[in-house]
């Protein structure tokens, strides 16, 4: 039984999601919503309770009014005598008469039969991982790209191999001044990759190792024009982060090469469906987000984007930062030529948060996957 102090919080919640509050009042909650993790997530659960009741509602109205429409047509026809014909006869006439309405009646059991099928499998524990969207950029904005930028891409020697085709993208950031780079195996869906940095510069790269249980991949870029950073200013965080921690992320969810900023918080300590190997992230992420690093204040590396609630604006899940050292043990068992990667003892920090993300955005990468 709900307690009185419960039932305010949910009609809290729905004021809030309405839009009913006053400024002041929205304010209030959104920081009480910030600074309790539990709250949040109610606020995330009941927007997509509300959500699929106003579907469910939608589609109980279309399955009436298609009833309806049936029954009208239905009555509006007129059977012939029945002593007067063959049976035969009586089934040809009656087809004649009403096919069109058959017709309609077929396509609107084929509806309804989609919408119920459609809710069966947004409520099936088994499917649920239709609710969680990759956010590797698809293959069409990539060709979209490709037409806006061309004659940029034939003016400038890219490191693209002729003919080669874009297939996917994301982004991807250093973990060893070397030139290993850590992304999401998701976003390498073709067979070879080049990164391009903050400023622009193509760099061709191979992939080293890719674990698609894990959804990380380890590459290496091979190219006489990268230039080895002398250190990196982030270390990569073993242990768990605290909830409610205020973190941010640089990536390339752009059709550009602008690498853009986000923030949010750690809203739990679990991803989707509880899964121990990654984080909820409080922040909107968009596709081309995914392998995009997470940081927290102390310049320290807490996760890696990789999806996001479809049903739910603003949560995103993260795989956390320690899967890193997993990625990289196998990789060194599988490929130990190829695979030398030293880790940051320990963070650089460097002031406020703009000092810190003019020095980070130099040592992320937008990557792009071709065959």
């Amino acid at each position: 039984m709900k307690t009185m102090d419960d039932i305010q919080l949910l009609e809290a919640i729905e004021r809030y999601l309405a839009g009913e509050m006053s400024a002041s009042e929205a304010t209030q909650f959104e920081t009480i919503r910030k600074n309790t993790p539990e709250i949040d997530q109610m606020v995330v659960e009941h927007s997509m309770f509300l959500h699929e009741m106003d579907n469910y509602a939608g589609r109980k109205n279309f399955a009436h009014l298609s009833a309806t429409t049936f029954n009208n047509l239905f009555e509006a026809g007129e059977w012939a005598p029945i002593d007067e014909q063959s049976t035969k006869y009586k089934v040809i006439q009656l087809w004649t008469k009403y096919r069109k309405v058959t017709a309609i009646a077929a396509s609107v059991g084929g509806f309804i039969a989609l919408f119920t099928s459609s809710l069966m499998m947004y409520f099936s524990p088994s499917l649920n991982g239709s609710q969680v969207l990759q956010l590797s950029k698809a293959i069409e904005v990539i060709k979209k790209n490709q037409q806006v930028q061309g004659h940029i891409l034939n003016e400038v020697k890219t490191k693209l191999p002729e003919n080669a085709k874009l297939i996917s993208g994301g982004s991807g950031f250093l973990i060893d001044t070397k030139g290993f780079i850590i992304t999401n195996a998701h976003v390498l869906k073709g067979n070879g990759a080049i990164v391009i940095n903050s400023v622009g510069q193509e760099f061709n790269a191979s992939i080293v190792y890719a674990d698609k249980a894990s959804d990380l991949a380890l590459l290496k870029i091979d190219d006489a024009d990268f230039v080895q950073p002398k250190s990196l200013p982030y270390s990569i965080r073993k242990k768990a982060t605290e909830l409610g921690e205020e973190v941010y992320t640089l990536g390339y969810p752009r059709n550009d090469n602008d690498i853009v900023y986000g923030k949010g918080y750690l809203s739990a300590q679990s991803g989707f469906e509880g899964d121990s190997n990654a984080y909820q992230i409080q922040i909107s992420a968009n596709p081309g987000y995914s392998g995009a690093p997470i940081f927290n204040d102390n310049s320290e590396l807490i996760g890696i984007i990789n999806t996001r609630q479809k049903q739910a604006e603003g949560v995103a899940f993260a795989i956390k930062s320690s899967k890193i050292y997993d990625l990289i043990n196998a990789a060194e068992k599988e490929a130990p030529k190829q695979t030398n990667v030293k880790f940051a003892k320990a963070a650089i920090h460097n002031g406020d948060r703009k000092k810190q993300i003019s020095n980070l955005q130099h040592y992320i990468f937008n990557i792009r996957s071709f065959n």
